[in-house]
Formats: C-alpha cells, sequence, structure tokens
C-alpha cells in the first residue's frame, strides 16, 4: 500500500500499530479523511476475551490492540493483537479441536485452484482456523449466475473472483497470510504456486488445469483433494504418501494436460463422467448432464452441494494436518 487513497485492487487488511510511528501517520491520515469510517469494538472485544475459561493471562488482555485498514470498504476496524485475536475467535472450537491441535493446524499452508466452489472451500478452513496462510488462484471474474453458489455479493460483480475471496477471509482474519494469483495456473507459474504447500485443493473446471496441477503436486509430493459439488463425493489423492500414483487415480489414463486444452463443455462431459461413478450421481444430476450444450450451458451446482463439499474438504484437511489416516 502506498497511502491511504490507493486506488489499485486491494484484497488484503492493513495492519496498523498505534505505537509503531509509520502507522500512527497513516492513522492520523485516514482519521482527518471524512469518507473513512472507524469502528471501534475494542473493549467489546476485551470484555469477551476476559470471560474465557480459562482465563487468558491478564498480559495477553491488556496488550495494546491493532487497527485493520479495509481500502475496498474504506473503513478502519479495531481489532485484538494477534494472539489475543486467535485466542477469542477460536475458543468456540474447544474441545472439537484441542489448543495444540489448534496450533499444528495453523502452521498449515494451503493452495486453492478454482474459487466458485473454491470460495466456500477458502472460507471454511480460514473460518475452523484449518490453515496458517491460503494461496487462491482463478483468472475468471465474479459473474451473476456465479451468486446461486458462491457467497458473494452483486457489489463484487466483475471482480476477480480469487480476490473477492481474499477480501471476505480478510474481514474474517485480517492477521490470516493470504496471496491471490489473478492470472490463475499455467504451465509457467504452477510450480511456483505450489512452492512451500503442504496441501493442494483443485477446483477448476479445466480438465487440462485439473492434469496440471496434479502433475505439479505429484512431483512435489503434495496431497491433492478435490470437491465434486454432486452427491457429497470427495475426491483424495495422497502424493504425498504414493508419489508413484496415477493422476485422477488413471480414470483418464495416461494423458498430459495440452492434450486436454481448450475442450469445450459438451466435450467435457464423457470424460467427466470417468473421473465420477455415474451410476452414483443423483437422478436430476444425471439427467441434467446429458442437456449440457443443448438446453443448459453447463452443469449445474447448489449452493448446498457446494456447501457439503467444502465441510468434505475441511475434515480431509484436518486429518492430514493432523497425520489422521485418510486415504486415496
Amino acid at each position: 500500500m502506498t497511502g491511504a487513497h490507493d486506488t489499485a485492487v486491494e484484497y488484503r487488511a492493513t495492519v496498523l500499530d498505534a505505537a509503531d510511528a509509520t502507522s500512527g501517520r497513516l492513522l492520523q491520515e485516514l482519521r482527518a479523511d471524512a469518507h473513512i469510517q472507524f469502528v471501534d469494538t475494542v473493549q467489546q472485544q476485551r470484555e469477551e476475551l476476559a470471560t474465557l475459561r480459562p482465563p487468558p493471562d491478564p498480559d495477553v488482555i491488556a496488550h495494546p490492540h491493532r487497527w485493520a485498514y479495509y481500502p475496498w470498504r474504506r473503513t478502519v476496524v479495531g481489532v485484538l493483537a494477534p494472539h489475543a485475536f486467535r485466542l477469542l475467535r477460536l475458543d468456540r472450537n474447544r474441545n472439537l479441536t484441542t489448543r495444540d491441535e489448534l496450533a499444528a493446524l495453523g502452521r498449515l499452508r494451503i493452495g486453492i485452484v478454482g474459487l466458485s466452489v473454491g470460495h466456500a472451500i477458502a472460507h471454511t478452513l480460514a473460518a475452523q482456523g484449518l490453515c496458517g496462510e491460503l494461496r487462491l488462484a482463478d483468472f475468471d471474474q465474479m459473474e451473476l449466475s456465479n451468486l446461486n453458489r458462491v457467497p458473494a455479493t452483486v457489489f463484487d460483480l466483475g471482480v476477480n473472483k480469487a480476490v473477492v475471496c481474499a477480501r471476505r477471509i480478510a474481514e474474517l482474519d485480517p492477521y490470516l497470510p493470504v496471496t491471490v494469483a489473478p492470472e490463475g495456473i499455467t504451465a509457467a507459474s504452477v510450480d511456483g504456486f505450489l512452492e512451500g504447500l503442504d496441501i493442494v485443493i483443485e477446483e477448476c473446471d479445466s480438465l487440462d488445469a485439473k492434469v496440471l496441477v496434479r502433475t505439479a503436486a505429484r512431483a512435489r509430493r503434495l496431497p491433492v483433494l478435490m470437491a465434486t459439488s454432486s452427491g457429497g463425493l470427495l475426491d483424495v489423492e495422497r502424493f504425498d504418501l504414493e508419489p508413484s500414483r496415477p493422476i485422477l487415480h488413471g480414470l483418464l489414463g495416461d494423458v498430459d494436460a495440452a492434450q486436454l486444452a481448450d475442450l469445450t463443455t459438451k466435450d467435457k462431459l464423457p470424460r467427466v463422467l470417468k473421473l465420477i461413478d455415474a451410476q452414483e450421481l443423483p437422478s436430476r444430476m444425471a439427467a441434467s448432464l446429458v442437456e449440457v450444450g443443448n438446453t443448459l450451458s453447463t452443469w449445474p451446482q447448489l449452493s448446498s452441494e457446494v456447501a457439503v463439499g467444502a465441510a468434505s474438504i475441511a475434515e480431509a484437511v484436518r486429518r492430514i494436518g493432523l497425520r489422521e489416516q485418510l486415504a486415496s
């Protein structure tokens, strides 16, 4: 950020500490701007923090708070210091998740490619404290027809999908590191995107991207997860445990990404049916698939199915992160 009035697309909150000279000057500038709103509920947050059991250390309660500036909202929000913020925000996870487990899960670095279905997944992981870093990749912009299943709003139309998701997560937790690849994933960028990750979640429409991501993930021995948003099907490929496992379980044969590029939705359909058990599809979905390219522009998706997929992915991430059993 270059100043309080930076007009560049922003997706991170700028966290400011009034005790820091640079932050202090920026806060003064923001307060002087009649178009910037300040929201201060810090005292309420401190009072809630003091009610936790067992009680937090008094130093944690008294630690100076921060200010989070959200340029896309032109708003500055008072928030507890990082440790106190996480302690209070995730307190309702206990004892379903212990503090030691939360600490381990909070170190996971997760990449998500495809931010339609991936938006709900990313937000669920962030809300539940199942990651310490998120990387989001999508080249597409939010459209009105996405709003039947993507938890965005009309204010987000025309904005890059990964940016929309990153902003929502920043408003949930300004301290969670999130980076965005608004150009999506390409053969030139996939290795850089995966560098240092622990888990990859792939939710692309294009089959070539699915193969590209998995080929690169397998080379790095990274597990890949995918929710299909149909019938609750969850796909797990444990390349971390099985580095020679065939891509997509071998269901598409020995293919590379280039062979699957530029397919129409209708051309994708026979291959998609190989990836899922068509006999297990809900009847209305099975009937819909044969209409793709005729009476339907693409395959249908429901918000409820996306929510089920996000929950399934969250459980899979939890198991991998805690080294519990989860087979391909």
